[in-house]
């Protein structure tokens, strides 16, 4: 049996009604209909050969991996409500969906710019928020623990309040779900329902985790920038925002290589901690949906390794 570490790494995201699945040639969403039915969408993964080179680069890998992933995601996110809100029976697949190649690509657009906008706002606001205090907390490592503190809040009363919506609560479920797919595959364990509801919601590669570990590695990197006066505070902010992203992600894939070791597991349980608020216990509909959709992806990984290995 191979370990957790030896086995393909596979990403997955929580879709509306569904789970997305990304492995190294393939995306697939599964999403149960309002009939009850699983209805799937594939896409076949296209990198781009300068991408896949500057994906082998320390640092510059995460933020390319961030934007295919945003881009990526969205794509799934619109076809997702698309389906859920459709009651055909017929399978969307990218060889279909030509005629919505403007679609797709407003999606993925639009994908990358929420991402960057909602990272934006999380870095300014805190920021303006501590220099307001400044009267009171004058130091600059008084101003950068302020700032972490009000980005901290910001991101928890945030994840918060949206997960009290039935909808975002069920997207939270199926996160979970997700997670508990990913957990049994990596253990060995059978993929079926029983199996993977004994699985843990919890993951150490999670971009739950990574969006807490941006949030401690930019108040280690503001120390090195200064504070004063708030137009270049806000300059250095947003300019440490691609190398806040890029070592945090490199800490992110460390964490996961430790996770296994006695005592250094431990430097991955923040991100752990927060995940208790982003994911939700799911129920057995929706571990169903979630192992469909991950069957789904193997199968296509494998019948495209087999075409490799014939040519």
């Amino acid at each position: 049996m191979k370990s957790s570490m030896e086995k393909p790494l596979y990403g997955g995201q929580a879709v509306v009604e569904g789970v997305m699945f990304a492995g190294k040639t393939h995306s697939v969403t599964a999403i149960r209909r309002p009939d009850g039915t699983i209805g799937y969408f594939t896409l076949p993964r296209r990198s781009h050969p300068t991408l896949a080179a500057l994906k082998k680069i320390p640092f510059v890998r995460g933020i390319v991996a961030i934007i295919e992933a945003s881009a990526n995601g969205a794509k799934h996110l619109q076809f997702a409500s698309e389906q859920y809100e459709s009651s055909s029976d017929d399978e969307r697949a990218d060889d279909e969906s030509r005629s919505k190649f403007e679609l797709i690509l407003g999606a993925a657009v639009i994908g990358v710019l929420s991402f960057l906008f909602a990272k934006t706002i999380f870095t300014l606001v805190p920021a303006l928020a501590a220099d307001a205090f400044k009267p009171l907390v004058p130091g600059k490592m008084g101003q950068i623990l302020l700032e972490g503190a009000f980005k901290l809040m910001l991101l928890l009363g945030y994840i918060y309040f949206i997960s009290l919506t039935p909808l975002v609560k069920r997207v939270f479920q199926y996160h979970g779900a997700e997670h508990k797919v990913i957990n049994a595959f990596e253990a060995g364990w059978p993929l079926t329902v029983e199996h993977v509801q004994r699985a843990s919601r919890l993951h150490y590669r999670c971009g739950s985790s990574f969006i807490l570990f941006t949030v401690m590695i930019s108040l280690f990197l503001y120390l090195f920038v200064p504070t004063d006066p708030l137009w270049l505070r806000i300059v250095n902010r947003l300019a440490l925002i691609p190398v806040v992203l890029g070592v945090s992600f490199e800490v992110l894939q460390f964490t996961n290589k430790l996770r296994d070791i006695p005592l250094l597991s431990w430097l991955g349980y923040p991100g752990l901690w927060l995940q208790r608020l982003t994911t939700k216990e799911p129920d057995d509909d929706q571990v169903e949906v979630a192992i469909a959709s991950f069957q789904r992806l193997l199968h296509l990984e494998a019948e495209a390794e087999r075409k490799q290995a014939v040519q």
